[in-house]
């Protein structure tokens, strides 16, 4: 029965972990920690950033379960740490990778999904403050930025007859 529990583990872990994302990008980034993030908002030309501590911040608890689970043989701790790995690769690789470009894949990607969270990423990186931000999640999109792309495909669709 254990080999059903610990997968559901990680993966409810997987999908809390957006919400985790959401208040800890809303209030730490943008609040008493804004002074690592804040060159993620007005970069420079250094492939490195302050910002990038968060990775090593984020990993800390994820490897804490997986360690100390791993020496007490509580595997449903162990499930949890694999769980917030599993949100930090697929962070990864939405922000650094498709998002941001960091790494030169998916750069002409045409997708639905992609064009969405780009979209309402972008929206977050107008706001070159701490304050007055929007789109604080990574992997789930709000409606208004699903709208949007919706608009650009129908207007882009009636250009196209338009053309014809």
């Amino acid at each position: 029965m254990s080999w059903i529990i610990y997968p559901c583990i990680a993966l409810a872990t997987f999908f809390i972990m957006e919400g985790i994302t959401w208040l800890t990008h809303k209030f730490v980034m943008h609040g008493f920690l804004w002074y690592l993030h804040e060159d993620h908002h007005n970069p420079n030309k250094s492939f490195f950033e302050k910002n990038d501590a968060f990775f090593i911040i984020f990993a800390v608890p994820s490897w804490l379960c997986i360690m100390l689970g791993s020496m007490q043989q509580a595997w449903w701790v162990v499930s949890i740490g694999a769980g917030i790995a599993l949100y930090g690769f697929a962070y990864f690789l939405v922000h650094d990778v498709v998002i941001h470009q960091r790494f030169k894949l998916f750069t002409r990607s045409n997708n639905r999904y992609v064009r969405a969270i780009r979209w309402a990423h972008k929206m977050h990186h107008r706001h070159i403050n701490k304050e007055d931000g929007e789109s604080f999640g990574m992997l789930y999109v709000a409606k208004t930025y699903w709208n949007k792309i919706r608009r650009d495909e129908q207007i882009k669709k009636s250009h196209s007859a338009f053309a014809k």
